[in-house]
């Protein structure tokens, strides 16, 4: 049986997302608030973790927030005023509670919660000593790792225990730890996956997306730096936090991909507007890329954005020629073949009476296996389109992702194998055209991108990896990461 929707799997899929809060009355209920802002950043679980002063109180479950924390008695019995909480799309790890975060341990110390969204890429080989060395893993998870390296680490304080821990990890976090102590938020010395702080009253909130402050009434304050520790004790207001930066002068680079889809669009990424970037995107597409074509159609939903900025500079129309249902969620259905054919009429519809006849510009934000771009090219040429043209708004995805993006085997990435004229016979549209790497930076604002040291992590367009791996480190790290997810232990 399947806990995500089995047509969705020509997506690149965020790992998770994070929220905390420090310092307000019934924290956990403000976290479920912020949790179903960031249920597009996964959505195979969900979990919370509270304290109250004297006990940490934990409820996780299978599933979406909604349906799992909108009960009274869940929310009354997560007491206290700090908590934290995660949605999960699983990278590593398999599919079951024991994965779900917040993970918690009780350490030397006392209680530790952990929300974790990100990847660490040696999480294997650390695995492997650490079980050497006596310790007794709970879950496949590689957040777990963490919690025993900050175990085992032979520093006095708490704090200089977990910065131990991960100067001894490599690969993408940003985390959100509960302890006795105080509430730390951090995020890896690269910057990879997003993380910011705001503020409500006298409380302090942390989420891996700024529209989560906006659903609890909250102010953006900013982004947490890349290699930046926040610190806030119990009992603290914003100006009593600490900060720390212990990992040295690292030129950050996080994921280009954040801007392209991953971010709901109502929200700021390092002080952009996803809205406006992908409106900027867009146009810089139609720049590149002009067509002379009768209207532009966004794929629902995630090409509407760059959909507008494409129609706004070339002046070709902007129409909604594809309806997408917004009641099609999980499902638990056996996806056959057949079923999964039907997967994409059921998501999306062609508008007949708008395309009939007519020549269509189609954008979207990325082709990654190229599946359902083939069956929508199909759909618009079904519902009478006389010419069919494909726009991507972001490079080709040509490589994998190793640092919290659920991506398939590059073999299973269409742009792996095959040239753009290639890829355009396999979804047979009328001409297919990427953003440039360098258009993508332009509209981010930045002049080009600079090759020694880019700006941006966008190894999944350029196979230039933060950490220089090469394709024996990556045949490796793909190795840890599947032995790490069937490993029983």
């Amino acid at each position: 049986m399947l806990t995500t929707h089995p047509f969705d799997d020509d997506k690149l899929r965020e790992e998770c997302g994070i929220f905390g809060v420090a310092g307000v009355d019934t924290a956990a209920a403000m976290v479920a608030l912020g949790l179903h802002a960031l249920q597009h950043r996964g959505q195979e679980a969900a979990g919370i973790t509270s304290w109250d002063g004297h006990d940490f109180y934990t409820h996780r479950a299978m599933g979406h927030v909604a349906g799992n924390f909108d009960r009274d008695e869940v929310i009354r019995a997560l007491a206290g005023r700090s908590a934290c909480g995660h949605v999960r799309y699983s990278t590593t790890g398999e599919t079951s509670l024991r994965n779900v975060q917040p993970l918690y341990a009780e350490l030397s110390s006392g209680g530790f919660a952990i929300s974790h969204n990100g990847n660490i890429s040696n999480a294997m080989k650390l695995r492997r000593d650490l079980v050497r060395r006596g310790s007794i893993f709970q879950s496949t998870s590689d957040t777990e790792v963490i919690i025993h390296l900050v175990a085992t680490s032979n520093y006095r304080t708490l704090l200089d225990r977990f910065i131990d821990a991960l100067k001894q990890v490599e690969g993408a976090y940003s985390l959100i730890c509960m302890t006795p102590e105080g509430m730390i938020a951090c995020r890896d010395p690269l910057g990879i996956r997003p993380l910011v702080m705001g503020r409500l009253g006298d409380a302090v909130i942390f989420a891996s997306e700024t529209v989560a402050f906006d659903v609890v009434g909250a102010e953006y304050i900013r982004s947490i730096d890349p290699g930046e520790l926040v610190i806030v004790p119990h009992g603290a207001t914003v100006e009593d936090i600490r900060t720390h930066r212990p990992f040295g002068d690292v030129a950050p680079r996080p994921c280009i991909f954040e801007h392209v889809y991953f971010s709901r669009p109502d929200s700021i990424v390092d002080g952009s507007s996803v809205y406006s970037v992908r409106k900027a995107i867009g146009a810089q597409l139609a720049l590149e890329n002009p067509v002379d074509a009768d209207y532009v159609i966004p794929v629902p939903d995630s090409g509407v954005p760059a959909a507008i900025g494409y129609a706004q500079e070339s002046g070709i129309p902007f129409e909604l020629g594809i309806i997408r249902s917004h009641y099609i969620g999980r499902t638990f259905i056996q996806p056959g073949d057949k079923v999964r054919h039907l997967g994409v009429k059921l998501k999306h519809n062609a508008n007949r009476a708008l395309i009939a006849g007519k020549r269509i510009v189609l954008i979207d934000d990325s082709i990654v296996r190229g599946t359902t771009s083939l069956k929508i090219v199909q759909m618009m040429r079904e519902a009478g389109a006389t010419e069919v043209h494909m726009r991507i708004a972001s490079p080709p995805t040509r490589h994998s992702c190793f640092y919290g993006v659920d991506t398939p085997e590059r073999s299973g990435l269409l742009a792996a194998k095959h040239n753009v004229s290639g890829m355009r016979e396999f979804i047979h549209a009328d001409s297919l055209a990427f953003l440039s790497i360098d258009g993508l930076y332009k509209a981010l604002g930045e002049v080009k991108r600079a090759d020694i040291r880019p700006q941006y992590c966008d190894a999944c367009f350029t196979g230039d990896y933060p950490t220089s791996l090469t394709d024996q480190d990556e045949a490796e790290v793909r190795d840890q990461l599947e032995l790490l997810s069937e490993r029983v232990v």
